[in-house]
């Protein structure tokens, strides 16, 4: 596959502080790129740095073969970007704003009206397209700068949290967005949500200070946890040692945890030995 995104060593210093550490990722085509890792961690300011908003330390950042360093402009025109907080000229609407991103992006006549056009109905905001942005919701001022980073179909996209402030179904909707454009794209995003990690990403990267701690599929990441393929039962409070003792007796079982649930109720856990299935084997229990 064509790697679409080429990072090696990069670092950023703000002073005495090291925000970026010797960073080095490889992004293809086709591919979801998850981001994860605390605040301060690094992932916003390594994405700013992907697409030349910020200038790094040390290092080299390559998109779709041109430097990002040595030709800016080259490499910006392949990348839609969504900064954090999602920056907007409030006084204007997602129209004109639309309008002003079309300019700047070079696109005029029937491309400009097109590209307008398909971004708006990807991300709904036929209904809000002539409010002014300062009066909209968080979660629709999210959608317009969703909508100018995807407005000149880039090859490239840098999301930096991109579902925060949506309601469930926008969540929802803008998971499907980046599933559809996934397959001729490489796409970067942000989030402190493993749940989106599962949905739409191919890929996760765990940064913390700066460095890389983790990079590997949804699966492998999840098979970090301690809790991988555990099971959990909620049963009478009555009857919850029985089930204990019952379930340590399980080959497959390395642990078990019981907690009160409620009044009536304990919720008891059974952690598998090496990661492996157990629901079976409680089923038949």
């Amino acid at each position: 596959m064509e790697n679409l995104i080429v990072v090696k060593d990069l670092e950023k210093h703000f002073g005495n502080l090291v925000a970026v550490d010797g960073i080095d990722l490889e992004v293809q085509r086709g591919e979801v790129l998850g981001f994860l890792g605390p605040n301060g961690a690094g992932k916003s300011t390594s994405m700013k740095m992907i697409t030349g908003f910020l200038a790094p330390t040390a290092g080299t950042i390559e998109v779709c073969g041109h430097d990002v360093l040595s030709d800016p402009i080259a490499a910006k025109t392949c990348i839609g970007y969504l900064p954090e907080g999602a920056p907007a000229y409030g006084e204007m609407t997602p129209a004109t704003f639309l309008e002003f991103i079309a300019d700047i992006r070079g696109l005029t006549g029937r491309k400009k009206s097109v590209a307008i056009g398909r971004a708006v109905e990807k991300i709904n905001l036929e209904s809000v397209l002539r409010q002014p942005i300062d009066t909209l919701s968080k979660g629709f001022k999210r959608r317009v700068g969703l909508a100018q980073a995807i407005l000149h179909d880039p090859e490239v996209l840098i999301l930096d949290e991109p579902t925060d402030g949506l309601d469930p179904n926008q969540k929802h909707e803008v998971r499907s967005l980046i599933k559809d454009m996934a397959a001729e794209k490489a796409i970067i995003i942000s989030t402190h949500i493993l749940e989106e990690v599962d949905a739409v990403c191919s890929r996760a990267i765990i940064i913390a200070k700066g460095r890389i701690l983790f990079s590997g599929t949804p699966n492998e990441l999840a098979a970090r946890s301690h809790y991988y393929n555990a099971v959990t039962l909620s049963v009478a409070a009555d009857i919850g040692a029985t089930v204990e003792q019952a379930l340590q007796a399980l080959d497959g079982v390395a642990s078990v945890e019981m907690a009160p649930s409620d009044t009536q109720l304990v919720r008891i856990t059974a952690i598998p030995s090496d990661n492996g299935s157990i629901v079976g084997d409680i089923h038949n229990c």
